[in-house]
């Protein structure tokens, strides 16, 4: 068997010192690991090693940024809160104002009759649709909805509000409104007047020229004469009323049914 020898206590031993020293048999010794050789690197080779290191994680850093970057889809990109203030554009506003001209989808609005109830500026006195029945139902639905609680439903101006203290609104059937153009009740809807908030946010154009129609019904209804009624309704209205002589029948059988109890009630006193 070859002599090994190894570093025990800072003293150099030989295997068969140590087997006589221990008493044992030699299978019986644990054999110690060798101590590591410590022998200094030569040199510029640990710089070496860390800069290789250094470009390791610089690439596993790298593919690490690319990879998350390609699910973010927009998710997370500089972006302005709303109304919120910006040093970048010089009056401190992130809300950008709209370009002179600029029209939004569905806003082109080249009919000014329609729009604005004017033409060249002077308020019209046409309506620029028809106006139907079906017009008219839509106005009245929609006059009942918005407008009565301050004009009531007569248009006399005695709405529920007003019951509550609030300003009484002139009536729409005083002769200045009723020789008021369209296109006044449209551009009030519309803009507003005194003490009146603007409606275009919560009524569609369409919509208030069907109430314009419909305030048109209700100053014709309480001023209207017997001439302004068609020929076939007109008889019915000069017809005499069979409702009179329902009412009367109702009175003489009310008259005749008091005699009676009052008959019936005498032989009863009588009894007493």
């Amino acid at each position: 068997m070859r002599n090994e020898r190894h570093i025990v206590g800072g003293r150099r031993n030989d295997v068969r010192a140590l087997w006589s020293m221990a008493g044992r048999r030699p299978w019986t010794l644990r054999r110690e690991r060798p101590i590591k050789d410590e022998r200094p690197q030569a040199i510029g080779e640990a710089p070496r090693r860390r800069w290789t290191n250094v470009v390791i994680g610089m690439g596993v850093g790298l593919c690490l940024v690319l990879v998350s970057g390609c699910r973010l889809d927009m998710h997370d990109q500089p972006r302005y809160k709303p109304l919120a203030a910006s040093r970048f554009f010089p009056d401190g506003r992130s809300a950008r104002p709209l370009v002179k001209g600029t029209v939004a989808r569905g806003h082109l609005r080249l009919d000014e009759h329609f729009y604005t109830g004017k033409v060249n500026g002077q308020l019209v006195d046409t309506f620029p649709f028809p106006i139907t029945r079906q017009v008219l139902e839509r106005g009245r639905e929609r006059y009942n909805i918005f407008c009565a609680v301050c004009h009531d439903r007569t248009g006399s101006g005695r709405g529920m509000i007003v019951e509550r203290g609030f300003p009484h609104p002139p009536s729409f059937h005083i002769e200045r409104l009723q020789k008021a153009p369209v296109g006044h009740f449209y551009d009030v809807i519309t803009n507003g007047f005194g003490r009146m908030y603007s409606y275009a946010s919560r009524i569609p154009p369409r919509d208030r020229w069907a109430i314009v129609a419909y305030i048109r019904a209700l100053q014709l209804s309480q001023n209207a004469t017997l001439d302004d009624v068609p020929p076939e309704e007109r008889a019915k209205l000069l017809a005499p009323p069979a409702v009179k002589r329902h009412d009367a029948g109702i009175q003489e059988q009310g008259s005749s049914g008091a005699r009676s109890t009052t008959g019936d009630q005498s032989p009863t006193t009588n009894h007493e």
